[in-house]
């Protein structure tokens, strides 16, 4: 039986004399786009900024012997948590304006399961913590002391990881930057998508934090549908850059349903850019970079600023690529 809202939908197109197709319509019930229909592309495991290479690397050493994808994503960004050269996820991760390193992460499975910890210290990998509470609690998210004490309780050991350059890195910003808590250049979360050979698309997002926050501050990493969303009826998307502008616009979430109802890859994370633009005057003093991908390994990105970097590894190989961008 034809519904009111297709009665009306479809009187107000007689009504201004335009023909649509029917497949159009179709495509808007169901959030199938045409390129929806390409061959699939997987497995593929896609991810934000260079550190991303790497983490790829070891992702895709899982997804290309027949991996479960929540694998790939978790042992994937293990890359650069454990990495001291990378100052904005993990061990090396810049501290907060009081010098502590405080980690955010989320983990999502092609279910739609998740776990999540925030404001975690002294653990060298909050991804396992955050697939921990998937797996072995019926929560979502655990933060702070209690995330330490649930990753004790599981195992995981008490480790310092405050490197010597960042007590270093931390010393000089406070003596020169006089506490103000935002760095452009130090917020360069990893975010990562993947696809098994069973077309299942897990992700994963996991960071340090914007460099010398506010003690206690927690970004869009560790929130489920701001810096990481997945719905294997559609894709998912992942964000990088400033987490408080990516959580005032549900950033992942709303690429993930611009998808559904249509839009390409690139299209939604170009209009989650442009939403920034619109409602934030603020945009050119800071980053924001997402990527997107469809359930048939489709991907695209697009950035606010110029810089932003997206990795990907799939059948032929790995590539790194800039994104476009919107700020000039």
């Amino acid at each position: 039986m034809e519904s009111r809202r297709d009665f009306l939908k479809t009187s107000a197109i007689a009504t201004i004399g335009v023909a649509i197709p029917a497949s159009l319509l179709s495509q808007k019930k169901t959030g199938q786009s045409k390129k929806s229909k390409a061959k699939n592309n997987y497995p593929i495991v896609v991810s934000t900024w260079n550190h991303g290479v790497p983490a790829n690397k070891a992702a895709w050493e899982v997804l290309s012997t027949g991996g479960y994808a929540l694998d790939a994503v978790e042992q994937g960004v293990h890359v650069p948590e454990a990495d001291p050269e990378v100052s904005s996820v993990g061990y090396g991760g810049f501290p907060d304006r009081d010098g502590h390193v405080t980690l955010d992460a989320c983990i999502i499975d092609e279910k739609g399961n998740c776990g999540s910890v925030a404001f975690l210290e002294n653990i060298m990998h909050p991804i396992s913590v955050a697939r921990m509470v998937l797996e072995k609690t019926p929560h979502v998210m655990l933060v702070g002391d209690g995330a330490y004490k649930f990753a004790r309780e599981h195992g995981f050991p008490k480790e310092d990881l405050l490197t010597k350059n960042a007590k270093e890195a931390w010393a000089k910003w406070i003596l020169e930057n006089k506490y103000k808590p935002i760095d452009f250049n130090n917020h360069d979360t990893i975010g990562m998508l993947a696809i098994d050979s069973k077309g299942q698309m897990c992700g994963a997002c996991t960071t340090s934090g914007l460099a010398w926050k506010i003690h206690g501050r927690v970004g869009d990493s560790p929130i489920i549908g701001a810096g990481l969303y997945v719905d294997n009826e559609v894709g998912g998307a992942t964000a990088t850059g400033k987490g408080e502008s990516v959580i005032k616009i549900a950033g992942s979430f709303l690429i993930v349903e611009l998808m559904r109802q249509g839009m390409s890859p690139k299209e939604a994370c170009k209009t989650a850019v442009e939403r920034i633009i619109r409602k934030q005057p603020d945009y050119k003093d800071f980053q924001v970079g997402f990527i997107a991908m469809t359930m048939q390994g489709e991907y695209g990105y697009y950035s606010l600023q110029k810089g932003f970097e997206v990795a990907v590894h799939d059948k032929d190989g790995s590539k790194l690529l800039s994104s476009e961008y919107a700020s000039k």
